[in-house]
């Protein structure tokens, strides 16, 4: 039985690359992709998503509109990491202005149906801030107990954060919708403590640039990333985070391990933190899974093998 998977995006370069290697596995049934305000504007994140959607010849998967804006803080959007409007120029050039719409259902009852549809076999794959997710749970507290599993994208357990010294871009931009999925939903937070440590290769981003299409604009996405990555990394590589969680899902890419977190939203320098109680100081009981391994083999041909069944 193939797994039901319902991705809730921001794109954004890696929640494209996400977005494609769902959809090309055999095993996996999108049924559907919610849309928040994160890396753009909630606008153009829904239209990336239908434009992306139209590249692949996939207008078959309905995209609900979510939420606009953060629980209480003001939006904060990463167009100067990921391009105008949310993909850089060189990706945008191959996308055509989508023809399809959102369905008429907000992301928030969108997720609550299809987890009433689907039950425990369906994953939600929280890749953008998590906005929708805390607001599903605001209106139906059961959602975590219906659904097989929640990922939640973000955080830094023992590294430094990639928005602040402590916070990563999906917990700092709304670190209440963070702490409400933490604290209500059980999630496996996948962050950048693994996240940060995969890379695809230049010289296979290079080889995909030179395949027939669609690979070249799924090449322009990871290659954009490379610059920064070389700089700050000293990887030779393309960064595509959003992407771990799909390794995982598809292969297993990543080890996890129960603890007690808790989400930092006091509004001042360390807002949007993941407090990790690695050594069980509260003597709490653990309210997540969290990643602290990855397969960089496993990561690497997801991505590589899952961008090819496009041209085969």
């Amino acid at each position: 039985m193939s797994t039901k998977l319902l991705l809730d995006v921001d794109p954004g370069n890696d929640d494209a690359i996400a977005l494609f290697i769902a959809l090309a596995a055999d095993d996996i049934d999108v049924v559907g992709v919610t849309t928040v305000a994160g890396n753009t504007t909630v606008d153009n994140a829904t239209q990336n998503t239908l434009s992306l959607l139209e590249l692949v010849d996939r207008t078959d998967v309905p995209v609900a509109k979510g939420a606009h804006r953060p629980l209480a803080d003001e939006l904060e959007i990463a167009e100067h990491v990921h391009g105008p409007d949310g993909l850089p120029e060189v990706v945008r050039k191959d996308l055509s202005d989508p023809v399809t719409e959102p369905i008429d259902q907000h992301a928030v009852d969108f997720i609550l149906e299809q987890a009433d549809d689907h039950g425990d076999d369906l994953t939600i794959a929280a890749l953008g801030p998590q906005t929708n997710i805390a607001l599903a749970l605001a209106k139906d507290p059961t959602l975590p107990n219906m659904v097989e599993d929640i990922y939640q994208m973000g955080g830094a357990l023992k590294t430094t954060g990639n928005v602040t010294p402590q916070a990563s871009f999906n917990f700092y931009v709304d670190s209440a919708a963070a702490a409400r999925v933490i604290q209500d939903a059980h999630p496996k937070v996948v962050g950048l403590d693994v996240t940060e440590h995969v890379y695809v290769d230049t010289a296979d981003i290079v080889a995909l640039a030179e395949e027939t299409a669609p690979l070249p604009t799924m090449a322009a996405i990871l290659e954009f990333s490379i610059e920064e990555v070389r700089s700050k990394f000293g990887h030779n590589g393309g960064l595509a985070s959003d992407a771990v969680v799909l390794a995982d899902i598809v292969n297993d890419a990543l080890s996890f391990e129960e603890a007690y977190v808790e989400i930092d939203t006091t509004g001042g320098p360390s807002n949007g933190a993941t407090v990790y109680d690695e050594h069980g100081v509260y003597e709490k009981p653990p309210n997540c899974e969290v990643a602290l391994e990855v397969d960089g083999d496993a990561y690497q041909r997801t991505v590589l093998d899952s961008l090819r069944t496009f041209v085969e």
